[in-house]
């Protein structure tokens, strides 16, 4: 071979050289930041919700610490958390955030503006000033919504039938969230067509809603409803306890508080809202842009019913709730022991 001709095979071959190599490196691993509401790291429904998120990505053909990382952030209901965990998921530099409860989109929108965010458990996220309308979300975020505030009226519904003789009724609400704004006014717009009377109660903090509940159940035919929020969530196990001590026929919006003592709940599957946004993780992640795809609801509510809780509150639960009911709970799952300040301070 002439060395002109030698020297020409010589650089077509390392032209290619580069191409080849990078044919032969693995993709970069995504990374996913993930910031909770109201529950802790080691709460079971945590554990679940993690494993029905994580399992929809693998379904997909994403490996957790393979070809994805995944960064989880449990602020429980802390504002002053949330906000901190939003701001050190965003310096991580995520390719996808996704934010779990209506108190996470505000901390994570002001955080970022270009990281694509995917929401669950978020009421009313339109009113909210999270999303342009809920067919074209605008902007960087999307997501499943919890449910529409209709739903609210159901609670006081359900309440009435399975405590006929309750009159009076305590809504549990957090009003820094419009949604709890909104919720307590569905409720309390059909309150005089069912015959109950409605007082809202803040969620702030444990001392607030034990003077208010104590005060509360001082008259008889009394009941409870506690409406979605973080607060309430982060707050779940001293709200059971009085719930107990004041014998008040509650209804709450997770099945969760029902497996730990309370009587009933109505709501959406928070574990199927995951596994349906990691559908819209990988979507994202291969491309699509969170503005062209809708907020979609809910399509099926669950009704939880703790047999146990009835019997001891005295009630007798009609034939026609039980077989509406899509969960009867015959036990009460031990919750924490809880330390309540003397009232009146």
């Amino acid at each position: 071979m002439r060395r002109r001709d030698f020297l020409g095979a010589l650089g077509g071959t390392a032209a290619a050289w580069p191409l080849a190599t990078r044919a032969q490196q693995p993709e970069r691993m995504r990374r996913i930041g993930v910031l909770t509401g109201g529950v802790s790291q080691d709460n079971e429904e945590a554990k679940a919700r993690v494993a029905a998120f994580e399992q929809g990505l693998q379904q997909l053909g994403w490996i957790v610490d393979r070809t994805l990382r995944i960064d989880y952030r449990w602020p429980v209901g802390n504002p002053d958390n949330i906000r901190k965990d939003a701001a050190e998921l965003a310096s991580l530099l995520p390719d996808v955030l996704v934010g779990s409860g209506t108190a996470t989109m505000s901390p994570l929108q002001q955080v970022t503006r270009s990281v694509p965010i995917v929401f669950v458990n978020v009421t009313d996220p339109v009113g909210a000033g999270i999303v342009d309308s809920l067919s074209r979300p605008g902007g960087n975020t999307t997501g499943f919504m919890q449910f529409e505030y209709s739903l609210s009226a159901k609670w006081l519904e359900l309440l009435k039938q399975i405590a006929p003789d309750v009159t009076r009724a305590v809504v549990l609400r957090d009003p820094a969230l419009t949604s709890g704004i909104g919720q307590f006014a569905v409720i309390q717009s059909v309150a005089p067509s069912i015959g109950i009377e409605v007082t809202p109660v803040n969620v702030r903090d444990v001392g607030e809603i034990e003077r208010a509940l104590t005060a509360f159940a001082h008259s008889s035919n009394g009941g409870m409803i506690v409406t979605a929020s973080a607060l309430a969530v982060a707050h779940r196990d001293p709200i059971l306890t009085l719930a107990a001590r004041h014998k008040l026929p509650a209804i709450y919006h997770r099945r969760f508080f029902v497996a730990a003592g309370g009587l009933m709940s109505y709501g959406s599957d928070l574990i199927d809202q995951l596994r349906l946004a990691a559908g819209y993780v990988d979507r994202i992640l291969k491309g699509e842009k969170p503005a062209n795809l809708p907020v979609q609801a809910p399509t099926k509510y669950d009704l939880a019913i703790n047999l146990k809780t009835a019997k001891a509150l005295g009630l007798t639960v009609l034939p026609s709730l039980l077989a509406r009911a899509d969960e009867l709970i015959e036990y009460r799952m031990r919750f924490a022991a809880v330390r309540m300040s003397p009232i009146g301070t």
